[in-house]
């Protein structure tokens, strides 16, 4: 079917693609994965579930489908419910229907259930990888090895050994020794007298600067300093940065609905902002945004049982 092509490309670029009439598609990041059991190493990859609850038309689909196919938006929506009836009628015969690349939906207990295609990743950072298996490796320890000595056999030589004279004791003179000691005594009394010069430059340094600082307390003082006319002060606002995760509200054709929207959820004590237009030329209004993924994902989760069914989440870096 050629709307699961267009399900399958908006599923790499969103968390969330929703069916209007039917449910949605939601997809979380998972980081890499080691089957100890199989040796397989896994990619970063997404894991693709469906939410029945989830139907309000956020015009992703739609629109998508529209521009893609060269259609008006009314076209797109006829496209999807034909979507939607064959599905429904593949269900109604306890027959699966598949789409491709993304998995199947089938009939239990009259409840429709989704099986995601586990071959698929819907990870734009990990495209070109994919899940591998490696043979594990046993270490053994490694063998000692004794070698045996070599023992060789020395013949000894006898012969007759001659015993040298000892050299006899030079005596070198006297006035050497008295030289060397000189020597000792000037050199000590060098080392003394520069030591005791290279105090008193330290001890005069020290007081000198401890006269300067003196001084200049004195003069701080006594001087007196006063401001007739002070400049104004100047007050700079910083605008907070906000983070890359943004639940969004909704989507709307007309800025006067969004601007409506908008001062509702301010009323509602939220920090709503205004985003702009989407591809689809849509205006977008964000109940807030977060740093955190997690705490993000549990915020959508708490707005989704309480208030708006349809909020989602937006992966991007506002300017």
């Amino acid at each position: 079917m050629q709307i699961t092509t267009h399900l399958t490309a908006l599923l790499h670029r969103y968390d969330c693609v929703i069916i209007p009439g039917f449910g949605a598609f939601l997809t979380q990041r998972q980081p890499a994965r080691i089957n100890k059991e199989k040796n397989i190493f896994n990619p970063p990859s997404k894991s693709l579930s469906f939410n029945r609850q989830l139907k309000e038309n956020d015009g992703i689909l739609a629109n998508y489908i529209a521009k893609t196919e060269g259609i008006s938006y009314e076209q797109s929506i006829q496209k999807i419910r034909a979507f939607i009836e064959n599905i429904s009628e593949a269900l109604s015969k306890n027959e699966k229907a598949h789409l491709a690349s993304i998995g199947y939906f089938y009939k239990q207990d009259d409840k429709i259930l989704f099986q995601p295609d586990l071959t698929s990743n819907f990870l734009t950072e990990s495209f070109g990888t994919s899940s591998f298996s490696v043979e594990r490796v046993n270490r053994t320890s490694a063998a000692v090895v004794k070698e045996k000595p070599i023992v060789e056999k020395i013949e000894t030589q006898t012969s007759e050994v001659k015993a040298l004279p000892e050299p006899e004791e030079k005596t070198r003179p006297a006035f050497w020794k008295y030289a060397a000691v000189g020597v000792v005594a000037i050199g000590l009394g060098g080392f003394l007298t520069a030591n005791w010069y290279s105090n008193e430059v330290k001890s005069h340094n020290i007081a000198i600067q401890e006269q300067a600082e003196r001084q200049i307390e004195s003069t701080i003082q006594q001087a007196t300093f006063s401001v007739e006319d002070p400049l104004p002060s100047i007050t700079f606002k910083v605008k907070a940065k906000r983070g890359s995760y943004h639940i969004v509200a909704g989507a709307f054709r007309s800025k006067e609905n969004a601007d409506t929207r908008l001062e509702e959820l301010k009323e509602s004590g939220y920090r709503p902002v205004y985003i702009g237009k989407n591809n689809y030329g849509l205006h977008q209004i964000i109940y807030d945004s977060f740093e955190d993924r997690k705490e993000a994902i549990q915020q959508l989760q708490k707005i989704r049982q309480q208030e708006n069914p349809s909020a989602w989440l937006l992966v991007k870096e506002l300017n």
